[in-house]
This record gives structure tokens, C-alpha cells and sequence, in this order.
């Protein structure tokens, strides 16, 4: 498989170069000079191109844990310590700050007294991070100012106000990831700390404007288009639209209780269900194949042990605590959203982003069915 990645301008319509570490990208597609230099080639490529749409309600989401585990997972491709370090600043430590702050602000505004006041200090220096700060550059915190933070943030986390917060977090919106890294800021605190590709995969960058995944499977080019997921980014969607092939649409099947951080008022799955709506009927898609990307499996089965989906959404029958019906209901929610039920065939993966073998699977699946449902197309091209 031949992989690259390049960001997009969703405004001017170029496409920049951009700058890779060793084992990113191997190689890089034809450029459109050399595809300008054989016209024959260059409508030949556009032809057989498959193009894959990343859509979906996002909140805090990047470049898809699962789309960062099939471009990294193949043999002989892993992280950079290059890359690593970049994850470790811009990723992780930025994730437990912004997680820490929204906590601080959660207890506030929950009315949760703190179980130490001697913590409100440690609030008010965590609250006045400065994002503009000359050490914080395109949301990049460096080590030293990590370390300066990381006595407050760890006096903060072991208070019991913070915790009660964090226990109420479907009423806010709060990364999933924030715990994992903050029950382990022993490890981030050491001066020669590289993240683990576990911790990698629980980084989350927000997607802004759009990116293009270029790389090829079986002879066959493929161009994956990653959008950016909140309300202010859907605008953009539209520029993506042509001549699409798959749309794969991600949707995290544990958020049936939390609501949006746009308006603390939305539930989010009901947020996904209204733009998936809007996306499947669209005449645009009516010959694209759609694959349903239900993420955070681990999260659901743990939730539905404590929490009713019957409580937000009182049409569903069956058992709540059953992870197999919630499941089956989540589907059948998304599945009778599309008007026209003669279009192509609804295809749909529960998935565990941070499970390796789980997403090798998938992907696997997602890479035959496209290419089987595109299989016509292409040998007459």
C-alpha cells in the first residue's frame, strides 16, 4: 500500500506540500505536473479513483484514532520519535490541560464545592492558561510548560470536587481520553517521556478545515477526505462532495446520554442521527455506498450496565443492559433514516478504535467491500 498525506485549503483550493517524517509516507502519488504530462494517464487515474468521504459528528475528533491505526498499523510503518514527540506536545499534553480546565469549569458552574479549597488556587492557575502564549503554538504545549502545570493538575485531579465533576461528565462535554492520561501523569511528568501507540491512538487533535489521504490498495488509488465534524466545520462539506465513491460516517455508539459542546443541550446521538439523515438522502449519494463506523464499543458495554438508553430515548424496547439490543437499536436507528430503502446497502462495524487487531479487521472488511462494490466500474474503465 502506498500512503500519503497532504492538508487541503478549504478556502483557496490549493494543496500545499506537506512535510513528512521518515516512514510516514513512503511515496507519493503522480503530481499533477507529471499528470499534465500524460493527459491519457491523468484521466485514466481520475477514473479508477476511489474516493472516500470522512463524515460525522466529531466534538474533539481528528484524524480518527481508527484512520491514524490503519495508516500506521501496516508492517514495516510505525510511529517516528519524531512523531511521537509532535503527539506528545500537541496531542497529550495539550488533551490533559484543556480536559483539566473543563473540569474546573464543570465544577463551577455544577455547584460542586471542592474537597480541598485549598484547590481553588490550583483552579485559578489552570484556568488561566494562555493559549495564545508564545509556548503554545498551534495548540503545541512544550515540556517545560507541562511541568510547570503538572503539580496543580495532579493536586486537582485527586480532589474529590474534581471527581464528582468528572463522575456528572454526560451533562458536559469531557474527552473519553482525559482520564486515561490523567491516571497516568507519572509517566507524562518523566523529562524523556515518548508516548506509547496506545497513548497516540487516545490523542486527539481537532480536525480543522480539510485533509487528503492519498495511497493505493491492490493497483487501485485512493483519496480519503477528512472533514472536520463540528457545526462551525459542516459548512465546508459541500466542497467535497464531488465524485465521491464510499462515505464512511462515524458515529460514537456510547454517546446516547451526553449532549453537545456547542450547546450543552443536544444529545449527540441525536445530533448524528439529524446529519446522517441529511447526508443519506442526499441525491449526490444515491449510488455511493455508505459504511457505518459505530466506534467506542468498550465505552457502550461498560455504560450500559449503569445507564438506560431508555431514558433518552423512549421508543427503544428490548433490554437496556443488553449490550446486543442497544446495538441492534442503534443500527436500526440509522438504517431507517434513509427514505429510499433500495439504494445500495447499508454496511455497518462496531468498533473499538484503540484495539489494533479489531481495526486491522475492519479496515480489512472496508477495503473489499469498497473495492467489490466499485469492481464493475473500474474494468470497464
Amino acid at each position: 500500500m502506498r500512503i500519503s498525506c497532504r492538508p487541503r485549503s478549504a478556502l483557496s483550493g490549493c494543496f500545499p506540500a506537506a512535510s513528512h517524517s521518515s516512514g510516514e509516507a513512503e511515496q507519493q502519488p503522480a503530481s499533477p505536473s507529471e499528470i499534465d504530462k500524460s493527459p491519457q494517464a491523468g484521466r485514466r487515474y481520475v477514473k479508477r479513483l476511489v474516493k472516500i468521504l470522512l463524515l460525522g459528528l466529531a466534538g474533539e475528533r481528528a484524524s480518527p484514532p481508527l484512520l491514524k491505526q490503519d495508516l500506521r498499523s501496516n508492517p514495516g510503518q510505525d510511529w517516528t520519535a519524531r512523531s511521537r514527540e509532535e503527539f506528545r506536545r500537541h496531542g497529550i499534553y495539550s488533551n490533559v490541560i484543556k480536559g483539566v480546565r473543563v473540569l474546573v469549569d464543570a465544577r463551577e458552574k455544577l455547584h460542586i464545592p471542592w474537597g480541598d479549597p485549598a484547590n481553588q488556587s490550583n483552579g485559578d492557575k489552570v484556568m488561566a492558561f494562555d493559549t495564545r502564549a508564545v509556548t503554545v503554538v498551534q495548540g503545541m504545549v512544550e515540556t517545560n510548560v507541562f511541568l510547570d502545570y503538572l503539580p496543580a493538575i495532579r493536586a486537582l485531579w485527586a480532589d474529590s470536587g474534581i471527581q464528582h465533576a468528572y463522575d456528572r461528565r454526560r451533562e458536559f462535554q469531557l474527552g473519553e481520553s482525559v482520564k486515561y492520561f490523567l491516571d497516568n501523569l507519572d509517566k507524562l511528568g518523566e523529562q524523556d517521556y515518548l508516548p506509547s501507540q496506545q497513548d497516540i491512538l487516545l490523542a486527539r487533535r481537532p480536525t480543522k478545515g480539510i485533509h487528503e489521504y492519498d495511497f493505493e490498495i491492490k493497483n487501485v488509488p485512493f483519496k480519503m477526505v477528512d472533514v472536520g465534524g463540528q457545526r462551525s466545520e459542516r459548512k465546508r462539506w459541500f466542497e467535497c462532495f464531488d465524485s465521491v465513491t464510499s462515505i464512511l460516517f462515524l458515529v460514537s455508539s456510547s454517546e446516547f446520554d451526553q449532549v453537545l459542546m456547542e450547546d450543552r443541550q443536544t444529545n449527540r446521538l441525536t445530533e448524528s442521527l439529524n446529519i446522517f439523515e441529511t447526508i443519506v438522502n442526499n441525491r449526490v449519494f444515491s449510488n455511493v455506498s455508505i459504511i457505518l463506523f459505530l466506534n467506542k464499543t468498550d465505552l457502550l458495554e461498560e455504560k450500559v450496565q449503569k445507564v438506560s438508553i431508555k431514558d433518552y430515548f423512549p421508543e427503544f424496547e428490548g433490554d437496556p443492559h443488553c449490550l446486543t439490543d442497544v446495538q441492534k437499536f442503534l443500527v436500526d436507528c440509522f438504517r431507517t433514516k434513509r427514505r429510499d430503502q433500495q439504494q445500495k446497502p447499508l454496511y455497518h462495524h462496531f468498533t473499538t478504535a484503540i484495539n489494533t487487531e479489531n481495526i486491522r479487521l475492519v479496515f480489512r472488511d472496508v477495503k473489499d467491500t469498497i473495492l467489490h462494490d466499485n469492481l464493475k466500474q473500474l474494468m470497464l474503465q
